[in-house]
């Protein structure tokens, strides 16, 4: 039996991508565009696939794209709640469940986020996996797409099982107390446990951690609960030198959405600094 004309996967990821003008997702809007909406290198580049998948999968010739594929797509065409779960039946996937980490950030917030300029800003899920950020936090921190998705968490990047698999930051971050940001993050991990009981990806990081990183496990011990709101970082940029941000984390409703703020003090020299990252871009990089 033939599909409905117009329902296909590829169908609606170019009508989705024709809706969306680049300024809404932060981009510049050029004055020579033949579309209103994004081109397909914008998509593949906010969504961190290639060109070619996206054009594969708008032709018809990739049709059952994964589920971090899936994510990934619709945070980038800022996809309502059942858009995305349209979006994820389409390419014969379930959609996530209800009481389940969401990775999916609303098309309002997403707004929010584009418009903070070049403020160094990145959001992480209720565990800690890192779903957004935008040029500035690539530029004073390293752009994460270079590292797969699951070493783009902050608590497996804190806590590493196998040595020098830590990527989240690519350049070295020293920390006001290194020993109570630790505490911060595992007690609001289990904080996310009451939160997201039946949630299996965060059932398996804190199993993994547990077993595989002493500290980790000597902190998940001692039972505390609490959320992780601020800290201060000192960033060892290989092209302007040491950049002391101050960092803090913003929760967004039920989704429990970290939004991680770095900013540096008004008028001073780390401003300065911070304000060169973003303009430069993310130095080059060589990764093994």
């Amino acid at each position: 039996m033939s599909a409905i004309p117009g329902t296909g996967l590829g169908v609606m990821i170019r009508t989705w991508r024709d809706r969306l003008p680049p300024s809404a997702a932060g981009l510049p809007a050029a004055r020579s565009r033949r579309t209103a909406g994004l081109r397909r290198e914008e998509l593949a580049d906010l969504a961190g696939i290639s060109v070619d998948y996206v054009v594969r999968l708008e032709q018809g010739r990739a049709a059952t794209p994964s589920a971090s594929v899936v994510a990934s797509l619709a945070r980038a065409l800022q996809l309502s709640t059942a858009e995305r779960d349209h979006f994820y039946r389409l390419a014969q996937l379930v959609p996530p469940a209800d009481g389940t980490i969401a990775d999916h950030l609303p098309p309002g917030l997403q707004r929010v986020l584009a418009r903070l300029g070049d403020v160094a800003v990145a959001v992480f899920a209720a565990d800690w996996q890192l779903v957004w950020w935008n040029s500035g936090w690539a530029g004073l921190l390293g752009d994460p797409s270079a590292s797969p998705p699951r070493l783009r968490n902050f608590a497996r990047d804190r806590f590493p099982v196998d040595a020098g698999t830590t990527r989240l930051a690519l350049w070295p971050v020293a920390e006001t107390d290194r020993d109570a940001t630790d505490a911060a993050v595992v007690s609001d991990l289990r904080r996310a446990t009451g939160r997201f009981p039946q949630d299996g990806r965060l059932a398996a990081l804190i199993t993994e951690l547990n077993a595989g990183n002493r500290r980790f496990a000597e902190l998940w011990a001692t039972g505390e609960v609490a959320a992780h709101r601020e800290d201060h970082k000192t960033i060892d940029h290989p092209s302007v030198g040491p950049v002391t941000v101050d960092c803090d984390v913003l929760t967004d409703g039920d989704s429990e959405f970290k939004i991680v703020i770095m900013t540096a003090v008004p008028g001073s020299e780390d401003e300065t600094k911070l304000r060169l990252t973003a303009f430069a871009g993310p130095p080059a990089t060589t990764h093994s």
